[in-house]
């Protein structure tokens, strides 16, 4: 995935769907990431960012938001800068989240979801939320920071049924199956 002895520096998860149809209220998702110590890698987030938000020291950041999907090509862009953040943060997870209006919206119900995860020009991950489509909110990325300093990427969908204020507080602290 990554050059000889270089790790994983710097990612770009993208996030995109189609506008609800005429008369249905919009279909609203948000890219979240969740940072980990290592005294806490499975624990409590250290901070997290999401819209209106970036990390405190600027490595994370969410360069798109949408409230609709409306526009051509991704609608939510996050940038996690990760060769830069501080050594006690040894994990990453990237979640999607649909707000949740009027009534109960799932993966199935929006209209074409799709994510990314490219390092540059090189596709990491590209996938829809077929994996997940009873969800309210998925993880679809996670980044982990080896012995050496390194990070390294584990690709996959893993579904939730939870509110967007539940999710955040659990997305990162279940270890991988």
């Amino acid at each position: 995935m990554t050059g000889f002895g270089k790790g994983i520096r710097g990612v770009e998860v993208a996030l995109k769907w189609n506008p609800s149809p005429a008369g249905q209220p919009p279909s609203d998702l948000d890219l979240v990431a969740a940072t980990f110590t290592a005294d806490d890698a499975y624990g409590q987030p250290a901070y997290l960012v999401y819209f209106d938000s970036r990390s405190p020291d600027g490595t994370i950041f969410l360069n798109r938001d949408s409230p609709d999907g409306k526009g051509f090509g991704w609608d939510e862009v996050m940038t996690l800068e990760l060769h830069r953040l501080d050594r006690r943060y040894t994990r990453v997870v990237v979640g999607v989240v649909i707000q949740q209006s009027q009534a109960r919206t799932t993966f199935a119900s929006v209209l074409d979801p799709a994510f990314r995860v490219s390092e540059g020009y090189t596709v990491l991950a590209e996938s829809d939320f077929a994996a997940a489509p009873d969800a309210t909110a998925a993880t679809v990325a996670e980044f982990v920071r080896d012995g050496s300093g390194e990070w390294t990427f584990h690709a996959g969908v893993h579904g939730f049924d939870e509110d967007p204020v539940t999710f955040t507080r659990i997305l990162g602290t279940k270890r991988r199956g």
